[in-house]
């Protein structure tokens, strides 16, 4: 049977062994201790979403302009943390396309 490794919420690694195509997505560990499945820790050798998170300095506001903008895409569904200077930190290429519709960009050579 394979191994498939799980991680709990303070980051420790847990392995669990099922039957190809059976493991769920996170397991209780301990009475109220849930961990989820952790791909990056089955492949350590294959670069997990190369090149995320960024922070994208094009779309970033002014630093006073931060928390307005924390607030602005969290009301719009998509919550983005941002950095002190004002630079939103995108998770995934889905992330960022669905921030910077929000509001009203569109990075013409993002081929998304």
């Amino acid at each position: 049977m394979p191994t498939y490794c799980y991680e709990t919420p303070d980051g420790k690694i847990i392995e669990r062994f099922f039957h190809m195509g059976e493991a769920p997505q996170s397991v209780e560990v301990e009475e109220g201790v849930i961990a989820n499945r952790s791909y990056r820790a089955e492949r350590p050798n294959i670069p997990h979403a190369q090149g995320w998170p960024i922070e994208c300095y094009a779309s970033g506001v002014h630093p006073d302009q931060a928390q307005e903008l924390r607030d602005h895409l969290k009301g719009r569904g998509v919550p983005t943390e941002v950095s002190r200077d004002g630079n939103p930190i995108y998770t995934n290429a889905q992330h960022r396309k669905r921030a910077l519709k929000v509001r009203g960009l569109h990075d013409r050579k993002s081929f998304c």
